[in-house]
């Protein structure tokens, strides 16, 4: 048998003399062997370390012969931990407690004295147990994030403009390596299509890829979310579940809107990341994640750590490379390699024939100053798709974009327009919240900003 294939075992007994047998043959072949006198410790060391394998003695110094004290323990540790792997030990073994300690829970069922190569045997095979038990948690939350991430629009990685080809060059270099990445961009740009395209081109490609809208995760339920709970840990908390960082263990975790946590929530991310383990809730045991981090946000960042609105170690921490993603209204010649992609995929979504777009149709969304970047485009292309008859989508197909367009700068000395940035986001915020008659949502939306941070402007600019 192979060295050190058993984990972390527990071994409880209050004879020294088994205790001290079990730890000169277990320690050869498990990572650490804890041993344990007393059972009623049993509740502080399950709360606080992370056991592999439990080896529990049926009869201790109160009840020497009916095993009534191991089935109390018993029911203790799976009450704790449902999925603990528990190997009950005992001199006064017959048929009869063997199999009311399998059906109370137990994994398997030895006798003292044992044979060695039988006992290591046993374990082994509990060992593998126990394995495929965490597999199993792993890869229902895997589940869950693979059917919101198939769930989800995609859009693609193209472009033909100099800003999208450096950022090619970028992500070529970045993707192989395992540094964590900070993508920075507004709204729409496709931040988190550059993180699954950098998780695909990396040594973890065959891993999973898990997202987390930051900005959508309450404060209540942050911890729950990202680092998982125990059941009873809260009063919805029904069943033991792993969080988003657990799940993406050996694969890549992206943090959208990672601009959005408070600094409370912000701190106890930073932990984590610090010490590359979480803990759930309910629990005191950490357990070790390796993950590829990938943080984005359309927030400034340095303005808020400045601000004491972000904390600069966790900055450092997640930005080992920045990427800066440009909006569309700076790559208009990115149009046209979009709206062929777009108009592929919306013509077999609506089962459809595939439609293109004209020379007065490209000027017309070339003329338009796209708020929303490339998620706007995809979404004007899906509607004008839909709505036209027309096999070329010209100008008249985008009639709806007029009403969006921005006014045209005037050149007029004696009422020159104020070129001072704050002023003039805080006359477009001002517009944007009158044209929807103070409806946050719409406005931000509109702004490409997320409610947040529209928030933070009008607080900003008194508003």
């Amino acid at each position: 048998m192979e060295e050190q294939n058993l984990g972390r075992i527990l071994v409880i007994d209050d004879n020294e003399d088994v205790l001290f047998s079990a730890k000169m043959l277990l320690r050869k072949h498990a990572r650490e062997v804890v041993m344990e006198k007393n059972p009623k410790k049993i509740p502080f060391l399950l709360s606080n370390e992370d056991f592999d394998l439990i080896l529990l003695d049926m009869n201790f110094t109160e009840d020497t012969s009916s095993g009534q004290e191991g089935f109390y323990w018993l029911k203790e540790i799976l009450k704790y931990d449902p999925s603990a792997v528990v190997v009950m030990i005992t001199a006064f073994g017959d048929v009869e407690m063997a199999v009311r300690a399998l059906k109370e829970g137990a994994t398997d069922f030895v006798l003292k004295p044992w044979q060695n190569e039988k006992l290591l045997a046993t374990l082994s095979s509990a060992a593998k147990l126990r394995k495929s038990y965490k597999e199993v948690d792993q890869l229902k939350e895997v589940n869950r994030s693979l059917t919101a991430e198939l769930n989800s629009p995609q859009t693609v990685l193209t472009g033909q403009s100099m800003a999208m080809h450096q950022l090619f060059s970028m992500i070529d270099k970045v993707a192989r390596t395992d540094a964590d990445i900070l993508l920075l961009g507004e709204n729409g740009t496709g931040k988190e299509v550059i993180a699954r395209t950098i998780h695909q081109r990396s040594s973890r490609a065959d891993k999973v890829f898990v997202t987390v809208d930051m900005g959508a995760v309450t404060e209540s339920l942050f911890e729950s979310e990202l680092f998982g709970h125990k059941k009873g840990a809260f009063t919805d908390a029904k069943e033991d579940r792993i969080g988003r960082i657990e799940a993406a263990n050996g694969g890549t975790l992206f943090l959208d809107e990672i601009g959005n946590l408070s600094l409370a929530m912000q701190a106890k991310l930073l932990t984590v990341l610090q010490r590359r383990e979480v803990i759930r809730v309910g629990t005191n045991k950490p357990i070790p994640v390796n993950v590829r981090l990938i943080s984005a946000t359309n927030m400034p960042l340095k303005e808020m750590v400045q601000r004491n609105d972000f904390r600069q170690d966790l900055l450092y921490r997640i930005n080992t490379v920045e990427l800066h993603l440009p909006p569309l209204r700076q790559r208009l010649e990115d149009i046209p390699v979009f709206a062929e992609h777009f108009l592929a995929t919306y013509a077999q979504k609506y089962k459809q024939p595939v439609k293109h777009l004209g020379a007065s149709g490209l000027e017309r969304l070339r003329r338009y100053n796209w708020p929303g970047n490339v998620r706007e485009l995809q979404h004007v292309l899906e509607r004008a798709s839909i709505m036209s008859d027309n096999r070329t989508l010209e100008a008249d197909d985008f009639f709806f974009l007029a009403e969006h367009e921005p006014p045209a700068l005037t050149a007029e000395p004696n009422n020159a327009q104020s070129l001072d940035l704050d002023e003039l986001e805080r006359e477009t915020v001002l517009r944007a919240l009158q044209k929807h008659e103070g409806n946050i949502s719409k406005a931000a939306k509109e702004l490409g900003l997320s409610r947040g941070a529209l928030y933070r402007r009008l607080e900003k600019y008194e508003l």
